[in-house]
């Protein structure tokens, strides 16, 4: 009798809309390159198709890798918001800025046309500004299984309604909370503070309402899953961590910028308050102490968009904002050591997983290291106290050899958990589940 080869079953194709706050392509933020790389995975396996905001010139004709992955592309332009709206927004509702800020009629057309008309099995809501759209599916279509209960389902209770995937790209109202709280130590900061303050607590209503009605809650961290729990401890978030093109980050890059050395990295969209936050803080407080002891070291702030308040580190010699570049790749590749001094934010820091995956060594924070699960020591470098996270930065500076080390250990912890191929592996539990 013939040998038999075992049969692996492959995972049943289903339709799947993404909603996206921005058009994907180019990844050039964190936002961007999670939903980019998501679809790059989840289309090799599904129909996947795109609706999402994007200005006229940004179309769907300039983005041919979205036109080759998705089944659709439907792109509509973005709302203008301005300061008089988000005045309303407090002064007049309950609700969040975040549930208002891409409040859009044509979009609303676009995805009840799209609804209607296509059988989507899934419908997948990337962060929180997108939610209101998930809602609407619910109110158009219905719930999936009306009744909320095992025997619905046993019973195939569900109507022609797709399920809600929420991917909650932070614990929103943890970031608002967080930036409360940093705030708050300033006096200079406290309107900010109080801004802060009344978004974390509506943020908190909103982010428990649409995590209840979602079909499945994802988190980015299991910090951010358990602070979800917090809000309702009913919810099982799924964690779907950030990750990293591995293989366009490596340590081999090519280090073609004549950057002065020693050179000391940051990366972020920089006019992201958690990211304008860490620089103030990281300029102020351990900057000038890497100076005292290394006197031509130089620091690098890479990213858009640099907001105003950054203006004074401008007049600083050993410091140069780059504003966009088309690539942090070379940037990454003429760095010494890599830094992401974060005091606010949430989930899994790109910039973290890409320093790593570059092969650099890292010095973080608490909040820069959380959600990752390296070790400080061994993957990376973590101190929160200004003079020791100075010391740290000279440490690798004058030791080239365990900065060796410790960039060769961050490496490969972030190929084995965070290639994107690992990370978005994670899903097809939940498509196959559906």
């Amino acid at each position: 009798m013939p040998a038999t080869t075992p049969h692996t079953p492959q995972p049943a194709r289903r339709r799947i809309l993404f909603l996206t706050p921005q058009l994907p392509y180019p990844p050039e933020q964190g936002a961007a390159l999670r939903n980019y790389s998501l679809i790059c995975q989840v289309a090799q396996h599904h129909a996947v198709s795109l609706l999402t905001f994007a200005p006229d010139s940004q179309g769907p004709a300039s983005s041919s890798p979205l036109q080759e992955l998705c089944q659709i592309v439907r792109t509509v332009p973005p709302p203008e918001r301005t300061s008089g709206d988000r005045l309303r927004t407090l002064a007049l509702t309950r609700l969040p800025d975040m549930a208002r800020r891409l409040q859009s009629a044509p979009f609303t057309q676009a995805l009840r046309d799209l609804v209607t008309r296509e059988p989507f099995d899934v419908i997948q809501v990337e962060g929180i500004e997108m939610a209101p759209y998930g809602t609407l599916v619910r109110q158009w279509l219905g719930e999936r299984f009306p009744a909320k209960t095992e025997a619905g389902r046993e019973q195939g209770a569900e109507s022609r309604s797709p399920a809600l995937v929420f991917d909650d790209h932070n614990a929103e109202y943890v970031l608002q909370q967080r930036a409360c709280l940093a705030d708050a130590r300033r006096p200079a900061r406290w309107p900010a503070a109080l801004y802060s303050l009344v978004q974390w607590r509506r943020l908190a209503r909103f982010e428990r309402r649409f995590c209840r009605d979602a079909d499945v809650v994802v988190a980015v961290s299991g910090a951010d899953a358990r602070a979800l729990q917090r809000l309702d401890p009913s919810l099982d978030p799924l964690v779907v961590p950030n990750g990293v093109d591995t293989g366009r980050y490596h340590p081999d890059l090519p280090d073609t910028l004549p950057l002065r050395h020693p050179a000391v990295v940051f990366t972020g969209k920089m006019d992201y308050r958690p990211n304008v936050d860490a620089m103030l803080w990281f300029h102020r407080r351990v900057w000038p102490r890497v100076l005292a002891a290394i006197t031509d070291a130089h620091l690098y702030i890479v990213g858009k968009s640099p907001h105003p308040r950054l203006a004074p580190l401008r007049g600083d010699p050993s410091v140069t904002i780059t504003g966009w570049v088309p690539d942090v790749l070379p940037y990454l590749a003429g760095a010494d050591v890599v830094v992401a001094p974060m005091r606010t934010g949430g989930g899994t820091q790109l910039k973290v997983l890409e320093a790593m995956a570059a092969g650099r060594p890292l010095v973080t924070t608490t909040f820069g290291a959380e959600g990752v699960g390296l070790t400080p020591g061994q993957h990376a470098l973590v101190e929160d106290d200004p003079a020791r996270q100075a010391q740290a930065i000279g440490r690798l500076l004058a030791d080239r050899a365990a900065a060796r080390a410790l960039a060769t250990a961050g490496r490969r912890l972030v190929v084995e958990r965070y290639d994107w191929s690992v990370v978005a592996a994670r899903l097809e539990d939940v498509y196959a589940s559906l």
